[in-house]
């Protein structure tokens, strides 16, 4: 069974960092392409960044660009989101998944063993 585990979230000011965690059970990080996806109150989920297993292509949403930066760690089957110069409009549940395949597809109909999520509020 695939299950992810997200940690990592909670208060920070304008400005600030944070680091999420994603630890993955069931299945090999590796073997699928693997993102972070992030739902604010009253908007729809959307992808923020995906790692593709084929060739190791990261893709970035435009609105977190030269901010975010995911990687990962195969021996501990876990990713991360480190986050900086984080903004109010980051506050959002984040969430991680895999993809059905290799590569990183921008539907996130393509994604799934989609976790609990951890929560990231950017407040003064």
């Amino acid at each position: 069974q695939v299950q992810f585990v997200e940690s990592g979230g909670g208060l920070v000011q304008p400005g600030g960092s944070l680091m999420l965690s994603c630890t993955a059970s069931g299945f090999r990080m590796e073997d699928y392409a693997i993102g972070w996806f992030r739902q604010a109150p009253g908007k729809e989920r959307e992808r923020v960044s995906c790692i593709s297993s084929y060739d190791g292509r990261i893709y970035y949403a435009d609105s977190v660009k030269g901010r975010f930066a995911i990687s990962r760690d195969s021996a501990k089957n876990t990713m991360y989101l480190q986050m900086s110069g984080l903004k109010p409009e980051d506050t959002a549940v984040y969430y991680c998944a895999h993809g059905s395949g290799y590569t990183c597809s921008e539907s996130l109909s393509e994604y799934e063993g989609w976790g609990q999520g951890t929560q990231v509020t950017v407040s003064s």
